[in-house]
C-alpha cells in the first residue's frame, strides 16, 4: 500500500493534469471491481490529502480527540475516556510525514528548526504535533470539531444538564446575564455554550470570536471572527485582540468569546464592559471557586494588577457555570455561582451544586435575574429563596 501511495503521489506531482482515479487504476495494474476501487480510492485520498490512517477515527460519530503517541500507539476519545485504536502506522517516519503534511495544510512548518506546531486545519480540526528529540516519538494530537448541534433539551436528556437547573439556565439567557463556562479539557464547555446560545432570540445578532470555529450554534444570525496564525514566512497573523476591535464595530447584540486563555483577556473584558449584555465565554478551571484565581493569572499575562482585573471581571461577568467529567466519562454541570467584587477581591458565591443542591448564593443569583427584568423559576428551589 505504501509503495502504491508513493507511486500515485509521484505521478500527481509530475503530471498536474492527472486525475486521481485514473492514476490509481494505472498504478495498481487496473482494478475492475468497483467496490475494491472505491475503497482503494478512499484510502489513497486520505493518505494524500486527509489524515491518512487516522481518517476513519476522525469520521467516527462522537469522536472529540485522536491522539498518536507512537507508530503503534493510537488513541481516541468519543465520550467514554481514552480508547486504544487498532490503527497503526508503518513506522516513525510515517507518523512524522503525516504530521508535517498536516502542518503544511495549515500553512505552518514542522521540521528540526521548528519542532512543534499548534494550528488549525482547513476543516477546523485543531492540530498539535511535536517532534523528537523534544519527545521520544513524533506525537500528534487532533481535536475534532463537533458536528452536531445540541439543544439544551438534548443536553438535559443526555444528563449533561440536571433537570432542576434547566429553567435556571434559560433564565440566564432571557435576562441577558453575562456568564463564563468553566471546567477542564473535554468537560463539554463548548457544547453547552452552543446549546445556550441557541436560546437567544432570533432577532439578536451574535458575534463569536474564536481561535477555531468550535462552537456549534443553532441560530439564524451568527457572525464568526476567527484568529489567524502567521504563515511560514512569519506574516499574516491576526490576533484575538484585533478581532475584538473589529467585533465592536459590527453591531453585536451579544459578544461571545470562544475561550479566555491569554493576554488578550484584557481587550475581551473591556469589550464586554462596553454595554454589550449577555456576553459569554469559556475558561479552563478546576472548580468554580478557582475561577477568580484563573482570572488573576490571565490578567497578570496582560500586565493588569489584581485590583484592575477584579474591576474588569466584576463589571463584565455575572455568573459562572462549572462543568466536570466523571470517571465514567459523563460530562455534566456541577456548579452554578455568581461572581462579584467584595472590597478589592473577586469572590464566588455558590448558588447550586450537583452534590449539595441549593447554596447560600442562590438569592444573589435570583437578584441578578430580577434586576434585569427576568423571573427566576421557583422549580429550582423547593427549599431555597429563589
Amino acid at each position: 500500500m505504501t509503495e502504491l501511495v508513493e507511486r500515485v503521489r509521484h505521478r500527481l506531482v509530475t503530471d498536474a493534469d492527472a486525475e486521481l482515479g485514473a492514476v490509481i487504476r494505472s498504478e495498481s495494474g487496473g482494478i475492475v471491481d468497483d467496490a475494491v476501487f472505491a475503497a482503494l480510492h478512499r484510502d489513497i485520498a486520505a493518505q494524500l490529502t486527509g489524515a491518512g490512517p487516522l481518517e476513519p477515527l476522525i469520521a467516527m460519530d462522537g469522536v472529540t480527540d485522536v491522539l498518536v503517541n507512537a507508530a503503534d500507539q493510537v488513541w481516541y476519545d468519543r465520550g467514554n475516556g481514552m480508547e486504544r485504536a487498532p490503527t497503526c502506522f508503518a513506522d516513525e517516519a510515517s507518523v512524522r510525514q503525516l504530521a508535517q503534511r498536516l502542518a503544511a495544510a495549515a500553512g505552518r512548518r514542522l521540521d528540526d528548526a521548528m519542532p512543534f506546531v499548534d494550528a488549525v486545519l482547513p476543516d477546523g480540526t485543531r492540530l498539535h504535533a511535536i517532534l523528537p528529540p523534544l519527545t521520544e516519538h513524533t506525537t500528534v494530537s487532533l481535536r475534532v470539531l463537533a458536528r452536531r448541534r445540541y439543544s439544551l433539551a438534548d443536553l438535559v436528556r443526555l444528563g449533561t444538564v440536571p433537570p432542576e437547573i434547566d429553567a435556571v439556565l434559560r433564565a440566564l439567557i432571557d435576562a441577558r446575564l453575562a456568564f463564563v463556562l468553566s471546567g477542564g479539557t473535554g468537560t463539554g464547555k463548548t457544547t453547552l455554550l452552543g446549546a445556550l446560545l441557541g436560546l437567544v432570540p432570533v432577532a439578536e445578532r451574535l458575534v463569536v470570536i474564536e481561535d477555531a470555529a468550535e462552537v456549534v450554534i443553532d441560530h439564524p444570525h451568527v457572525v464568526r471572527l476567527l484568529a489567524r496564525a502567521a504563515n511560514v514566512e512569519g506574516a499574516g497573523a491576526v490576533e484575538l485582540r484585533e478581532l475584538v476591535r473589529q467585533a465592536l464595530r459590527m453591531r453585536p447584540d451579544r459578544l461571545i468569546v470562544g475561550e479566555f486563555r491569554g493576554a488578550e483577556i484584557a481587550d475581551l473584558l473591556i469589550a464586554l464592559n462596553t454595554g454589550h449584555e449577555g456576553g459569554a465565554a469559556t475558561m479552563h478551571a478546576n472548580s468554580a471557586a478557582d475561577v477568580p484565581a484563573r482570572f488573576a493569572a490571565l490578567g497578570a499575562l496582560a500586565g493588569l494588577t489584581v485590583p484592575a482585573m477584579t474591576s474588569l471581571v466584576a463589571s463584565a461577568v455575572d455568573v459562572v457555570v462549572h462543568l466536570r467529567r466523571s470517571r465514567d466519562g459523563l460530562r455534566s454541570v456541577a456548579e452554578l455561582a455568581t461572581l462579584a467584587r467584595r472590597g478589592g477581591e473577586l469572590v464566588i458565591s455558590p448558588a447550586w451544586s450537583a452534590d449539595s443542591g441549593i447554596q447560600a448564593g442562590a438569592e444573589d443569583l435570583a437578584g441578578l435575574v430580577r434586576a434585569r427584568g427576568g423571573a427566576m423559576p421557583s422549580a429550582l428551589v423547593t427549599g431555597g429563596p429563589l
